[in-house]
């Protein structure tokens, strides 16, 4: 949680703060940020010259990664800075990175030890400039974000990306920074000014003269004279009393109508889930795309591809669908991975254990291990949307990609992780040569028998938590056989959505499993979570061209994702082949 606090300055202890002075702050709001406790001290200082100039860190260097998993190298700022001051211009200070609504004009940027450090000053005579200047002064807002486009970069072990070169586009003010430590530090501000130190000192020179002519013997006949000054200063001490009081009034009164706008219905709504601002980013990137082309640290969801990652509400969306068309993926094990592969050990051979004397030898034992190797494989599929549809907001246009990406992801996954070849995709169950294999007994055909000798072949530890994998035709089949004493192998679920069983345990349907035939491997059996891994390397990103069909009044989308997948642990994983002998 992030506190901001602002000091005042204004004259020494020993002096009496003006009314003005008391009467312009406001309460600083806690804010959280992450599970952090962090505190920064907001400065408000009040020069009547210098009102509206910010200053603040907009990007730190180094540290932990922001939200949207970015390191900034040092100097990384250094090539644009020095664009930017031989063409004399500096980036925009915009508000919540809306081009339309700028707010002020940045007047220095430099890098530090700390990060960029930039000064600008907001326009107040804009209605966005002066309440962005309310909200800075209050305590309400004091976040920065940078509009960027990423020159170059690396990417860092456990996937962050290390960004070394910045092309600067500009610098917002924003309620949500990427980074908790991006916020503006100090806000200057003009306060009603008291009488001077020279005026009040005028004064008593004055009195102190008047004083000494009282003491003047030669000033006796004067008196009335001398009263009459008095009098004429205690009047105008009276009259600048008043103006001050009536300084303090308005600015009690301006106070006021700025926490009535701060408390009016609309202004300040209720704060949004993150997950719900990434969705409407995402979703306002797909109807109108990036118009600025900068990546935005407050909602970033760019990769290093090109695109946009899509928020965790849409890949959700995207997974639940893919089980339509990908089975295996369910009921397997899946991991998301940061490196390029994964590696795992695999155990190849067994101890030998054996009964042994007290005293005699003790056989070795020497099991055999192995390492497996998951990479992932990139996949790529692109859903073209008329442009009419994208113009009606009432489209759900999220809705209908995920299930075009789930659809077309799903059919070509779920075809790799039966019988993909390893090489440029990942690795399938049937061509894994280390699965175990159980012959039918017949040349051409499949029994009762030989589904009974498959379930009894997984070892039981397996088969507690195994299902069987076939395709419609071979369900089909299997749904007419019998026992030897009358029994449909094949059993409906008594509870609605659960799957049909065969001996206890539920069969999913493989669309990409082959018919029974001479040979093939039509039903496999096996606990999944045990013997198939899926690795993601990335969930899902989609890019927006806009141009490839622009004859055509289409928006061409593009989604890609990294998976790979293979075959860990083949004893517990057994296929029926049809055959009379393996």
């Amino acid at each position: 949680m992030a506190c901001c606090r602002r000091t005042r300055s204004g004259p020494p202890r020993t002096a009496r703060p003006t009314r003005a002075a008391i009467s312009s702050g406001f309460p600083s709001t806690p804010k959280t940020q992450g599970a952090r406790m962090e505190r920064l001290d907001l400065e408000v200082k009040f020069q009547a010259a210098e009102a509206g100039l910010i200053s603040g860190y907009a990007s730190p260097f180094g540290g932990e990664p922001d939200s949207a998993g970015d390191v900034i190298a040092r100097g990384a700022y250094a090539a644009s800075l020095k664009a930017h001051r031989e063409a004399g211009t500096m980036p925009l200070l915009l508000w919540q990175h809306d081009p339309t609504q700028p707010v002020g004009r940045w007047l220095d940027m430099r890098e530090d030890e700390k990060g960029l450090h930039v000064t600008g000053r907001l326009v107040l005579e804009t209605v966005r400039g002066a309440e962005a200047y309310a909200l800075l002064k209050a305590g309400a807002l004091n976040g920065l974000s940078i509009g960027y486009r990423a020159k170059r970069a690396e990417r860092l072990p456990g996937g962050a990306r290390l960004l070394t070169e910045i092309d600067l586009i500009e610098i917002s003010l924003v309620s949500i920074p990427a980074a908790s430590t991006a916020r503006i530090t100090s806000v200057k501000t003009a306060a009603v000014a008291a009488p001077s130190a020279a005026r009040a000192a005028s004064n008593r020179s004055r009195i102190m003269a008047d004083e000494q002519k009282a003491a003047a013997p030669e000033a006796a006949n004067d008196m009335e004279d001398r009263l009459a000054t008095v009098e004429e200063t205690v009047t105008s001490l009276d009259t600048r009393l008043a103006a001050v009081e009536e300084s303090v009034g308005n600015v009690a009164k301006a106070a006021g109508r700025i926490e009535q706008k701060l408390a009016r219905p609309g202004i300040i709504t209720k704060q949004e889930e993150p997950g719900e601002i990434q969705t409407k980013a995402f979703g306002s990137y797909i109807k109108h795309g990036d118009a600025a082309g900068a990546e935005l640290k407050s909602l970033d969801m760019a990769t290093n591809g090109g695109g946009y990652l899509a928020p965790t509400e849409f890949v959700k969306e995207v997974v639940k669908n893919l089980v339509q068309f990908s089975p295996i993926r369910q009921y397997a094990r899946v991991i998301s991975i940061g490196a390029a592969e994964a590696r795992m050990p695999k155990r190849t051979g067994t101890l030998t254990a054996a009964w042994v004397s007290e005293t005699g030898n003790r056989a070795p034992t020497d099991p055999t291990y192995g390492e497996i190797t998951l990479t992932p494989h990139e996949a790529a599929c692109y859903v073209d949307v008329s442009n009419a549809l994208l113009e009606d907001n009432a489209y759900n246009l999220q809705g209908e990609l995920a299930a075009d990406f789930a659809e077309e992801f799903g059919r070509l996954e779920g075809l790799a992780f039966v019988s993909g070849t390893g090489t440029g995709q990942p690795g399938g169950i049937l061509t894994d040569t280390t699965v175990p294999l159980v012959a039918s007994g017949a040349a051409a055909a499949i029994s009762a028998d030989a589904i009974i000798n498959l379930f009894h072949a997984l070892p039981g530890f397996y088969a507690a938590n195994a299902v069987w994998g076939m395709n419609r035709s071979t369900i089909g089949a299997v749904r007419k056989l019998k026992t030897s004493d009358g029994h449909f192998l094949w059993a409906e679920s008594l509870a609605e959505g659960n799957p049909p069983t065969i001996l206890g345990r539920p069969v999913i349907e493989l669309p990409d499993m082959p018919d029974v035939a001479a040979n093939a491997l039509p039903i496999m059996f096996g606990d999944l979570k045990q013997g198939y891994r899926v690795v993601d390397r990335l969930s899902l990103s989609v890019m927006r061209d806009p141009y490839s069909r622009a004859t055509n009044g289409q928006t061409r989308f593009h989604g890609r994702r990294r998976v790979g997948g293979d075959v860990v642990k083949a004893e517990a994983i057994r296929l029926l082949k049809v055959a009379t002998s393996v």
